[in-house]
């Protein structure tokens, strides 16, 4: 049975009517809604075809019909148009809350997803750009207690991290500027797969006699440069999952996922520039009735991270859509240091 264009119209009104309360949609209701010169019955059979085709579900007997995960996919891949553009002043809201926002990398990740969970009402994840090739472009140690150094690094894409070495011997302020000196001539702009043992024996040795005792330091900041390389995620709104019916069984493992940046990365990556639709049913462990619409962001420098919005599979797209890419170009531009008003 082919998809005319009635049968597609009346797809995209149900899928419509379903996401305002979360109701089996009925004849009487979608003839209401739409503005066609047919009858009830002649919806009722249309629908009737379309459950026929595997499109819709009837939840009970005498109920409407309801969108099926098949449904959904052809919906998403054939009728989904690019929605609405923002009005002005919700752009300018936007960009003003963004401009607040602590512009260290992680920070930006996490304050952005933070920010569009309680502008869209849904729960949403972020992941730092990811760089394999990134590196460390200043170190500082700094002596936090009698046998602690704090070893920070600064890396390329303008993130901090930190990592505590213990030094069994005791550290003085003379032992934190002797190994900050070190690593800032010899492991600054060195990228993660060029570490080894000897880079770091060759490091020790150029701390004299005070190398063995030190040799915690070197480790923390290896540790740092290998971790600078690993995408970071972040999920916000996670309240907004517990609102909606059988999304707490999926809690647990979303917070899984999202503790681990690498897999996080992978879930949320579209495969291309555009926005992409992934439903619960396509994921390794499905999740019925999820839905997770994302977007790439670019970071400059040849970077990218992701940004996606995450809820149940009747969210009213056409609306999500538009505000996830402005989210997204706006965490980009913020990102690579060019901000709305240095652009032409």
């Amino acid at each position: 049975m082919a998809m005319d264009p009635r049968k597609q119209q009346v797809l995209r009104a149900i899928v419509a009517l379903y996401a305002m309360d979360g109701e089996p949609v009925g004849s009487g209701l979608l003839c209401q809604h739409l503005d066609m010169a047919v009858s009830s019955a002649t919806l009722r059979n249309e629908m009737a075809a379309l459950t026929k085709l595997g499109l819709l579900e009837q939840p009970h007997t005498s109920a409407g019909r309801v969108p099926s995960a098949k449904g959904y996919r052809y919906y998403l891949d054939h009728l989904l148009t690019e929605g609405e553009a923002l009005g002005r002043q919700e752009a300018a809201r936007i960009d003003a809350q963004l401009c607040e926002l602590d512009h260290e990398p992680e920070k930006l990740a996490q304050g952005t997803a933070k920010a569009l969970a309680g502008h869209v009402g849904y729960a949403v994840a972020a992941t730092t750009p990811r760089a394999d090739e990134v590196c460390i472009a200043h170190f500082e140690v700094v002596q936090v207690g009698r046998h602690s150094a704090a070893v920070l690094a600064v890396t390329g894409t303008g993130g901090v991290r930190t990592r505590v070495a213990r030094i069994e011997s005791g550290l003085s302020r003379a032992d934190a500027a002797l190994a900050a000196g070190v690593l800032n001539r010899g492991m600054t702009f060195v990228a993660p797969a060029d570490l080894s043992g000897a880079l770091l024996a060759d490091l020790a040795a150029g701390m004299g006699g005070r190398g063995e005792a030190l040799f915690p330091v070197l480790s923390a900041a290896a540790a740092l440069l290998r971790d600078a390389a690993r995408p970071r995620a972040y999920l916000e709104g996670q309240q907004y999952l517990l609102k909606s019916p059988g999304f707490s069984g999926h809690l647990a493992e979303l917070l899984r996922i999202f503790g681990d940046g690498e897999t996080a990365g992978r879930l949320i990556t579209p495969p291309s520039g555009r926005t992409s639709v992934l439903l619960g049913e396509d994921l390794p462990q499905p999740m019925p009735g999820l839905c997770i619409m994302s977007r790439r962001y670019l970071a400059g420098g040849g970077l990218s991270g992701s940004i996606a919005i995450i809820g149940p599979a009747r969210m009213p797209f056409s609306k999500l859509m538009p505000r996830l890419e402005h989210f997204a170009l706006r965490l980009g531009e913020h990102m690579s240091g060019k901000t709305q008003e240095e652009q032409p």
